[in-house]
């Protein structure tokens, strides 16, 4: 539970902040160091309790399916207890709790399995708290303190857990980005890029850029761009097209817009879009006869 990844920090917050916003006191490290004194040699029978009730949940088997693995996992946790009793809340204290953040994005533990499991332990110490002697009053104080606390242990958890993970679908989005747009030449000068589903700026952007780099690397005459997998073509989406046509022909490189069907053109026309002098056909094969007559490259047909 406490394996740490080296990843960036972004716009944490400091332990005096964070100790600030969850209102923690003096009062309350003080009640949470007593109760942790308390029960600091019983801890791994808390952590038998609470495996006890992982055992019965449906991820169990899916994150725990080793013995050596579940032994060190359970040795990291009574770790993680002790140092929250301790409640030394430094910044060492912060980074060790980003690092079980870390690991949970790492290995996709779902949120709502760590939230039950932090409500679990939680109960189980309160469990003691109510069976304990003391006063209404320290028993209320020792509760409240220990709440505060896990709840910014909880917090800093998920903010970094959140963060990562939101890193990870931000990478496989460019990726993804990417690989829609393979820019490829399929004869000497003359480039083809088939472009299937919704175009967007961010994505309209990409297509610029992968072919514009196209073009620089081959010096190629002609550039197809292919719409007949676009979903939907509106003012937006034309507008992004013939952007990226004249940014070729500002390059020395022809774009033709191939796959315009009927009803792409009734839309156009509809929406009053001016294409300009933009070059389009309707089929893909058109495009390339009009290609091949610009390199001065002669198609014979020997059936």
């Amino acid at each position: 539970m406490n394996d740490t990844l080296s990843h960036a920090p972004v716009d944490e917050l400091s332990a005096a902040e964070y100790i600030k916003l969850y209102k923690i006191v003096d009062d309350d490290v003080s009640a949470i160091r007593k109760f942790g004194k308390f029960i600091t040699g019983d801890i791994a029978n808390y952590i038998e309790q609470f495996y006890a009730w992982l055992r019965e949940q449906p991820e169990y088997e899916q994150f725990f399916y080793d013995e050596q693995l579940l032994q060190r996992v359970m040795g990291m946790q009574g770790t993680y207890w002790t140092t929250l009793f301790e409640a030394k809340l430094d910044e060492a204290y912060m980074r060790d709790r980003r690092g079980v953040g870390e690991v949970h994005a790492r290995i996709g533990l779902p949120l709502p399995v760590y939230f039950a499991a932090m409500n679990t332990m939680l109960e189980l110490f309160a469990t003691t708290i109510t069976e304990r002697k003391m006063s209404a009053d320290e028993r209320a104080g020792t509760y409240r303190a220990l709440t505060k606390l896990v709840q910014m242990d909880t917090s800093i958890v998920v903010d970094t857990y959140t963060t990562i993970t939101g890193e990870t679908i931000s990478r496989q989005s460019r990726a993804l980005i990417a690989m829609s747009t393979p820019v490829t030449a399929i004869w000497e000068d003359v480039l083809l890029l088939p472009i299937v589903g919704v175009v967007d700026s961010q994505r309209a952007q990409e297509i610029m850029n992968a072919m514009l780099a196209k073009v620089a690397d081959t010096s190629s005459k002609v550039a197809i761009l292919d719409i007949g997998g676009v979903a939907i073509v509106d003012t937006a989406v034309a507008n992004h097209l013939i952007k990226i046509t004249k940014a070729t022909k500002l390059m020395g490189c022809n774009c033709t817009i191939s796959g315009v069907s009927p009803a792409i053109a009734q839309t156009i026309v509809e929406l009053g879009i001016d294409v300009g002098e933009v070059q389009t056909t309707a089929t893909l094969k058109d495009a390339l006869a009009s290609a091949f007559r610009v390199i001065g490259v002669t198609m014979t047909d020997k059936r």
